[in-house]
């Protein structure tokens, strides 16, 4: 039995159609991926089926007694308590009998016999239910989604947006619902964190509908796929690689049979045009009558796919970057990020991974210099061109339309903008939107162009594909695989990373691990992953070895800073002994020229005391400037 259907929807919005009758049922088990291009109405079709939109005809109907769950894009999760007692919310009925077997006990400990027959029943119960595993359950699905211990008692109005996205996921897996709608779950996970919702989806009781712009992820999860395409839904069977194939042969098909009624069409209508007046005219007007009944095919349309184009003239030398003894990071003696060493050379395309919070940004910003670095030394190679993608595109001008910010580019709008925007999707009006209404894949889309104007031969690339479509990804990949330069490329993307990266970067521990390929990376991963002892040998001795030096490190800053001290406080003192034996030689001079002895000698005790002072102080001051040199010496061969 279907757990929901729905039967001709179609939704508008303004003159624009949305859904055009559509049908489809969900059924036990089901994982459906839906897919299509942004601004399809893949949100509204979700925000419809569950209840939050109403459809403008058709309906949907659910099973009786079946549990809905949807995570939006941006949810509205509001509570009151902090994020573990959000979650426990979901476990009211557990927790009402704990507090019922409380009471028991107190009743038993005074020997009330009805109070242990009614024990040991609700204790049955309570084990059954869960009642002594739900913490642990609470625990781990929020350790999953990437809270650690320490942020467990946050209140939930203290969360970011994204963690509200993902505390909403957690407590939506802990009701474990009929029917899960997600849209966009991955968003706000790194690869740790959407591998492990893989796995819990993998294993999912109920039925599923998932939007999602990851390719592997939907690889792993999905059973369905449902393209929403031309306001229609077109369903295909297994996951996500398997839906390409079968819709390229789909629209092979669909091409074949439109160009073999195009054909026949064309032969019925010559046919009508030289007999209708002749000795066949009975037979033409039979066919006119029969050609006028006939549903004509629309020709298969895939939708329009932006262009990209990433060229560069430039030929940078062979090594593009290095980075030796680097410290990444805001607060000195408090890295995020170390680098022992580690060298892009030219024609290279380097996958930054590693989780949420790790330092990826930080590190992009220090390679770009505009964040110097703690210790250590960043190398820009020989005729290097740096291009940056970020991951938030803040230096947008939000007042600016689509096409004024291509002027401020340097672009020629009579002759070029509006042909070179309709190439990255912005085809009409869309060139009049102001940046700061524009959608997060349409900001993206204007970075990428403004990223093709720069012309470099070096790109860093801040989550590309964060906010991009998968056509638009697929489109995105291929031209970064065809570059003819170098890409330093952070991503969650492993789709992405397994295809195009040579080499992997992988932050853990605060400390950058350098792979050859993706393969070799992977298994390293999946070592940590699985806790193996000769990984965990190896980065426990590694992190000892970095906390020694770094300790050893903020040792050799304090006493250089010390040091400092003391050497402007010697200056001070020894300017101040020195006016005063300035002081005393003109006051000798005096009592000499006036004869008077006693003053004479009492003023020349005084400026031997004070000489002898000073040349003491002179001597320290020496030694301390010499060590102060040496520090300094130290940390420019460092750098």
């Amino acid at each position: 039995m279907a757990l929901l259907t729905a039967s001709n929807l179609s939704k508008f919005y303004g003159a624009d159609l949305i859904l055009s009758n559509v049908a489809f049922e969900v059924h036990p088990g089901d994982r459906i991926a839906l897919v299509g291009l942004n601004g399809c109405g893949k949100s509204t079709l979700l925000e419809i089926i569950a209840g939050r939109l109403e459809s403008d005809a058709g309906a949907v109907a659910r099973a009786r007694h079946t549990r809905l769950g949807y995570l939006p894009q941006n949810p509205d999760f509001d509570d009151a308590g902090t994020l573990w007692e959000a979650m426990e919310a979901v476990f009211e009925g557990l927790l009402e009998q704990a507090r019922e077997l409380r009471l028991l006990e107190h009743d038993m400990a005074l020997g009330d016999e009805a109070a242990l027959a009614r024990y040991g029943v609700l204790l049955e119960a309570f084990d059954v239910a869960g009642g002594f595993t739900y913490e642990a359950r609470i625990g781990q699905v929020l350790g999953g989604l990437g809270f650690p211990k320490s942020e467990f008692e946050i209140p939930v109005a203290h969360l970011s947006g994204g963690q509200k996205t993902r505390a909403l996921l957690a407590r939506l897996l802990l009701e474990e619902p009929d029917l899960l709608l997600l849209d966009e779950p991955t968003n706000h996970l790194d690869i740790e964190g959407i591998e492990w919702l893989e796995e819990q989806l993998r294993s999912w009781k109920g039925a599923l509908i998932v939007v999602a712009h990851d390719r592997e992820f939907l690889d792993a999860v999905a059973t369905r796929v449902w393209d929403l395409t031309a306001a229609q839904v077109e369903a295909y069977r297994g996951n996500y690689t398997a839906y390409t194939g079968q819709r390229h042969a789909r629209r092979q098909q669909q091409q074949s049979a439109f160009e073999a009624q195009q054909e026949n069409i064309a032969k019925t209508e010559d046919y009508i045009r030289r007999y209708m007046a002749g000795q066949r005219s009975t037979q033409a007007k039979g066919r006119l009558r029969r050609l006028g009944r006939v549903e004509r095919l629309e020709r298969p349309q895939d939708a329009q796919q932006i262009r990209l184009d990433l060229h560069t003239n430039i030929r940078s030398g062979n090594l593009v970057l290095g980075l030796y003894g680097l410290h990444s990071g805001y607060e000195p003696g408090v890295p995020l990020v170390t680098v022992e060493e580690a060298e892009i050379h030219r024609g290279e395309r380097v996958a930054l991974v590693g989780p949420n919070g790790s330092g990826k940004t930080t590190l992009l910003r220090t390679v770009l210099q505009t964040l110097p670095p703690l210790a250590g030394r960043v190398r820009i190679g020989a005729a290097v061109r740096l291009g940056y993608f970020a991951q938030v595109q803040a230096d947008l001008d939000p007042h600016l339309t689509v096409l004024e910010t291509l002027a401020d580019a340097g672009v020629d709008l009579l002759s070029e903008g509006r042909a070179f925007l309709a190439r990255y999707g912005f085809r009409g009006d869309d060139v009049f939107k102001e940046v700061g209404v524009l959608s997060g894949g349409e900001r993206a889309r204007v970075a990428l162009a403004l990223l093709a104007l720069e012309r470099a031969n070096v790109l860093l690339l801040d989550e590309p594909t964060n906010h991009l479509d998968l056509p638009s990804q697929e489109t995105l990949q291929d031209v970064i695989a065809h570059f003819p330069g170098t890409v330093l490329l952070v991503s969650h993307d492993r789709y992405l990373i397994r295809q195009l990266a040579t080499h992997v970067w992988a932050i853990a521990d605060g400390a950058l691990h350098v792979f050859e390929g993706y393969q070799a990376y992977a298994e390293w991963h999946q070592l940590r992953r699985e806790g193996a002892p000769a990984v965990r040998q190896m980065e426990d001795k590694e992190r000892v070895q970095r906390e020694s030096a770094r300790q050893a490190e903020r040792e050799q800053q304090r006493a250089q800073a010390r040091q400092q001290q003391r050497l402007e406080a010697l200056e001070a003192v020894i300017h101040e002994q020195e006016q005063h034996l300035q002081q005393l030689t003109t006051a000798l001079d005096l009592a000499g020229r006036a004869q008077d002895i006693s003053r004479v000698t009492k003023l020349g005790a005084e400026y031997r005391q004070i000489e002898a002072h000073l040349n003491a102080l002179l001597e320290e001051w020496a030694t301390v400037a010499g060590a102060v040199m040496d520090y300094e010496s130290e940390t420019k061969t460092k750098g």
